[in-house]
């Protein structure tokens, strides 16, 4: 009688299998509604993803997604992220991509001059030596306090190269997320 009212209740879902809460992890499958071909993912990381916390922005410029040295880097902000970006809280360094075991961190700041426009609305970054094209990560650390509002920001990035004719061209997207 026991087993068969086990395997009733449990045929039925009536079992419950477990009284911890299970948590959904960030994986790393991206969704697009309208695949755009030209659109580049580059690594990105932010230490805090609630509201109004206080996080760190990682822009990471890996070796692949430098084809040329850098003179001039420009970060496009969205018009809807709504958060203080202040030129004494932004680094460029030598960095160091964490994972499982490890953090990510900077290893040695490189010296440039930042600008941030008077609507937030872009950062530009020009380095003292160009970033030069080589087999080291670099990237561009905000230290920044999380926008009240929630949502998803795409920041977009361009580098000016170096050459006879520098131009500023697409070198792909850093997207972050504020729950």
């Amino acid at each position: 009688l026991v087993v068969a009212m086990l395997i009733t209740t449990g045929f039925l879902g009536l079992i419950e299998v477990s009284k911890r809460p299970i948590f959904a992890s960030p994986g790393g499958i991206q969704f697009q509604w309208d695949p755009d071909p030209s659109f580049k993912r580059l690594k990105s990381f932010q230490t805090s993803g609630k509201r109004m916390e206080r996080s760190f922005y990682y822009f990471f410029l890996r070796e692949r997604e430098r084809k040329t040295g850098i003179l001039k880097l420009t970060i496009k902000v969205p018009d809807y992220f709504k958060a203080k970006i202040k030129t004494e809280n932004l680094t460029l360094c030598q960095a160091k991509i964490g994972g499982f075991k490890a953090r990510s961190k900077c290893i040695e700041n490189v010296p440039a001059v930042f600008e941030v426009t008077k609507g937030q609305s872009q950062i530009d970054i020009f380095p003292d030596q160009p970033i030069p094209v080589d087999s080291k990560t670099y990237a561009v650390l905000m230290k920044i306090r999380n926008p009240r509002r929630a949502g998803m920001f795409q920041f977009h990035g361009y580098a000016q190269s170096t050459g006879a004719m520098p131009m500023a061209s697409y070198i792909g997207s850093w997207p972050f997320q504020v729950e």
